[in-house]
């Protein structure tokens, strides 16, 4: 049995293992939250299997309550497939060669470094130990600090136990939470404020990032990766919590709420950056106007980093199509950033990862509009977050029936395993033996 394992590890490319072994751990989460222990009463198995969807894929969204539904050991089953979740398809590949120590092959090493951006097996290895260094550090750290509010509320044992259970959410960018009402009771703490988005700004940039900025100078020293990350990262946080205030400033439901501008500003802040991949919620996400859940769909679906546990088109993404439609317009043959150019199967990916991602969001949708009753921007709202892995929702994921909940649990199942991997099996790289003239296409 463990040669045939072996074997089949071995020939198999590494977007179906991890994809089976992503399927694996939410079919054994589901089976593990259904048993006695884990529930204060019985759920279905729909039920059990979207609660363990949702936190393998570090998404949030949640068909039940998960501190009224859930007992300790639930909750903790929970925040370890997050965590199991959040170390990312890649990382774990690499744990599970090095564990079996099989050879590497030149496809699976191929696809390991270019996905996690390094150039030898033997870096990925210190890659991987990197990644469980900065990971025990964020989360103790986290979880001290949140004691700090937690505690005073809720008491010792509770207090600290809802602290490692936040600490473990933010820095995957799962968005669980252990309060009915999520973190709207801490809407103007200042340490929930600056613990939590620091834990899910971290985990959300990569840890390719993260070494890079602590292992080399300032800026100069910087690979062009990390550099459009943190400059794509600024404008995203920028513009998402400027924009959170302008547009809700005097919503009732939202910042309007509050009298003092700093705590609208507060809130603006808090909801302005988790939106992109954790998750969280200080407010009243249903209570928003339409234009700003326009907005939020667009930070969801665009994401975190490459490397990281958020999800999504990914921040790079992004950034190399609009310098590739910048070059465009420019009349430009080549993709520049930084005094570095971008290769033109870069640029070509993110057109196949742009397309596969565009036809999965408006599939999902299609479904779930000709199937559901209800608001076509809280649907597509839906979709997005479950794509992007962020798990904010305007309070339509209980109303779904089975398929529709079917439906956002292969959304996020996808968009965790990215489009790029399921692209992956559709095409196969070959060398063409026979070149064709080139012929001419009107576009535009």
């Amino acid at each position: 049995m463990k040669r045939a394992l072996r074997r089949w590890l071995s020939r198999t490319p590494p977007p179906a293992v991890l994809a089976v072994g992503y399927l694996t751990l939410v079919l054994v989460g589901g089976f593990l939250l259904m048993l006695p222990p884990m529930a204060r009463a019985p759920i279905s198995l729909m039920d059990a299997l979207f609660t363990s969807t949702s936190a393998v894929t570090v998404t949030g969204l949640a068909v039940v309550d998960t501190e009224l539904t859930f007992t300790f050991w639930g909750e903790l089953v929970i925040a370890g497939l997050v965590q199991l979740g959040g170390l990312g398809l890649m990382t774990f590949a690499v744990l599970l060669w090095s564990m079996l120590g099989l050879p590497m092959g030149i496809t699976q090493g191929n696809y390991l470094r270019e996905d996690l951006n390094q150039t030898s097996y033997v870096r990925l290895k210190r890659l991987v130990w990197t990644i469980l260094r900065i990971v025990i550090m964020a989360e103790v750290a986290g979880a001290m600090l949140l004691c700090l509010s937690f505690m005073p509320h809720h008491g010792l044992a509770a207090g600290l136990w809802h602290a490692i259970f936040h600490s473990v959410s933010a820095f995957n960018n799962a968005g669980f939470s252990t309060f009915s009402a999520g973190l709207t009771d801490y809407a103007v703490d200042p340490i929930v404020n600056t613990v939590i988005p620091a834990l899910f700004i971290t985990g959300g940039i990569g840890y390719v990032v993260i070494a890079d900025i602590w292992q080399k100078p300032l800026w100069r020293g910087w690979s062009l990766h990390t550099r459009m990350m943190m400059i794509g990262t600024a404008v995203l946080i920028v513009g998402g919590v400027g924009m959170t205030a302008f547009l809700e400033w005097n919503n009732p439901r939202t910042l309007g709420q509050f009298d003092s501008a700093t705590a609208r500003m507060t809130v603006a802040w808090f909801q302005g950056v988790t939106t992109r991949t954790a998750g969280f919620n200080s407010t009243d996400i249903s209570g928003l106007h339409d234009s700003t859940s326009l907005m939020y769909m667009v930070l969801m679906v665009i994401g975190a980093g490459p490397t990281s546990t958020g999800g999504g088109l990914k921040v790079t993404t992004v950034f190399v199509m609009l310098l590739a439609a910048i070059a465009f317009l420019r009349r430009r043959t080549e993709v520049t950033a930084f005094g570095r150019s971008i290769p033109l199967g870069d640029v070509l990916k993110v057109m196949a990862l742009i397309t596969i991602a565009s036809g999965i969001i408006l599939t999902a949708i299609f479904a779930l509009t000709v199937s559901h009753d209800g608001e076509f921007i809280d649907i597509a709202f839906e979709v997005a977050s479950a794509f992007g892995t962020t798990g904010l929702s305007r309070g339509y994921t209980t109303e779904m029936s089975n398929f529709g909940r079917l439906v956002i649990m292969v959304v996020m199942f996808l968009g965790r395993v990215g489009p790029l991997t399921l692209g992956f099996f559709l095409a196969t790289r070959t060398t063409p033996r026979v070149r064709y003239p080139a012929g001419q296409v009107h576009l535009g």
